[in-house]
C-alpha cells in the first residue's frame, strides 16, 4: 500500500519532532514535510505534495486558517486535518469554513489520530467529539433563531395534533397565515412535511414532544 504523504505544520518544534516520530513509527505514514507557520506550509505544498496536511491554529506571519484558505487555492484537491489546542466555537467555524477536512484536539490519542489521518486522506470528515457536539450545538441555535417565536410556537402545536383550523383559532390568526408559517418552516428546516417537520425539531431541541 502507498503511504499517505503528510505534511507537519506547527510553530512548536518539540510537538512537530513528536508528531514526526509518532508518525514515522507507522509504515502507512511519510512524512514530507515540516513547516514551522503557515507561509512555510503553504510554500511546502507547492512541491511536496502531500495528501494530509496536519496543521496548528495559532502559528506566526501566517495563521492556520489563512494558510488552509491558501493552500486550498493551491490544491483544491488536498485534505487538511487541524491538530490543535483550541476548541473555541470561533476557531473551529473559521477552519471549517477556509476548508479544514477535519479538526482534532492535540489531546488525541494517538490510535484515533492515525485513524483521522486515514480518513482524512480519504477525503473524510474527522471531528473530536467536543468539537462534533460544538458544531452541533451551533447549528441549532442557528436554527433556532432562524425560526420565529410565531413558528416555533405553530410547529409546537402541529406536534401536538392540532388541525390548521384549531391553530388558526389558538392564536387568532387565519388558516391561510398558519399555512404561511408552515411552509416557512418546511423551507428552514429543509423538510417536505408536518411530520418530518416535526420530528426534525424535536430532534434538534426546537420544540417539545
Amino acid at each position: 500500500m502507498t503511504p499517505i504523504r503528510v505534511l507537519i505544520v506547527d510553530d512548536h518544534p518539540i510537538l512537530r519532532a513528536g508528531l514526526l516520530g509518532l508518525l514515522a513509527s507507522q509504515e502507512e505514514f511519510t512524512v514530507v514535510g515540516e513547516a514551522a507557520n503557515g507561509r512555510e506550509a503553504v510554500a511546502l505544498v507547492r512541491h511536496a505534495c502531500p495528501d494530509v496536511v496536519l496543521i496548528d491554529l495559532r502559528m506566526p506571519e501566517m495563521d492556520g486558517v489563512s494558510a488552509i484558505r491558501a493552500m486550498r487555492a493551491l490544491a483544491p484537491d488536498l485534505h487538511m486535518l487541524v491538530l490543535t489546542t483550541y476548541d473555541s466555537d470561533a476557531d473551529i467555524l473559521r477552519a471549517v469554513e477556509a476548508g479544514a477536512t477535519g479538526y482534532l484536539l492535540k489531546e488525541t490519542p494517538r490510535e484515533e489520530l492515525f485513524a483521522a489521518i486515514r480518513a482524512t486522506a480519504r477525503g473524510q470528515s474527522v471531528l473530536s467529539p467536543s468539537v462534533a457536539s460544538r458544531l452541533v450545538n451551533r447549528t441549532r441555535d442557528t436554527i433556532e433563531r432562524a425560526l420565529s417565536a410565531r413558528e416555533i410556537e405553530v410547529l409546537q402545536l402541529v406536534a401536538l395534533g392540532t388541525s390548521n383550523k384549531l391553530i388558526a383559532r389558538d392564536l387568532a390568526i387565519s388558516e391561510a397565515t398558519v399555512k404561511t408559517h408552515l411552509l416557512h418552516v418546511f423551507a428552514k428546516l429543509n423538510v417536505d412535511d408536518r411530520t418530518a417537520a416535526v420530528t426534525t425539531a424535536a430532534a434538534r431541541g426546537i420544540i417539545r414532544l
